[in-house]
């Protein structure tokens, strides 16, 4: 997927206008690409529009207009957006009592190089977690953390081939895997790949 330029963007005046109509079709395009995991861990995939989107609420918010702002905000995550050979998540773990959240936290330290994608009968590929920066410390994990599925060229034969995909994790204290996707989320994920 190309990455994001300042001509993919709305001007602040005119993503005000038609905010509600896009954050609506964004909310429809995310229900298809998000994953969740054992009930605790939820990838929310990634791509051009989600991150358009991402981009598009932090300028608003921050009301960013300077050209070399709104750059700073583009190089920040248009590295989120899949290259055709991969996937890109952002992977959350998700605890609502926060007592419950600081326990969880630490007992599943490593937790973000545990979460794995598979194609048919392929091998699992492992997640690579937090390139930008590391997020997490001996003691205690993230509860964000942004991933990326690198895929050799035979995964992405067999997964356009029509082949299932399957997600999972493979942590000490939390194991999870959904195999198959829903084939509703696997073709949107199809998408990613060039």
């Amino acid at each position: 997927m190309p990455a994001l330029t300042r001509n993919d963007l709305m001007p602040l005046e005119r993503y005000h206008a038609e905010r509600a109509e896009f954050r609506r079709q964004v909310i429809q395009h995310k229900t298809l690409r998000q994953v969740t995991l054992g009930g605790h861990a939820t990838l929310y995939f990634e791509d051009r529009l989600t991150i358009q989107y991402q981009i598009q609420e932090m300028l608003r918010v921050e009301r960013i207009f300077e050209a070399e702002a709104i750059q700073d905000e583009l190089n920040a995550y248009n590295p989120l957006i899949p290259d055709g050979d991969n996937w890109k998540a952002t992977f959350m773990i998700e605890y609502p009592n926060v007592d419950e959240r600081r326990v969880a936290l630490e007992r599943l330290v490593g937790i973000e190089h545990q979460v794995w994608a598979r194609v048919g009968q392929l091998p699992p590929v492992y997640a690579i977690a937090d390139e930008d920066m590391e997020r997490s410390r001996e003691t205690k994990t993230s509860a964000v953390h942004f991933v990326r599925f690198p895929l050799t060229a035979e995964m992405v034969a067999a997964a356009k081939a029509g082949a299932e995909i399957a997600l999972g994790i493979d942590h000490p204290q939390f194991t999870y895997s959904l195999d198959p996707l829903p084939p509703e989320v696997r073709s949107s994920l199809l998408a990613d790949l060039a």
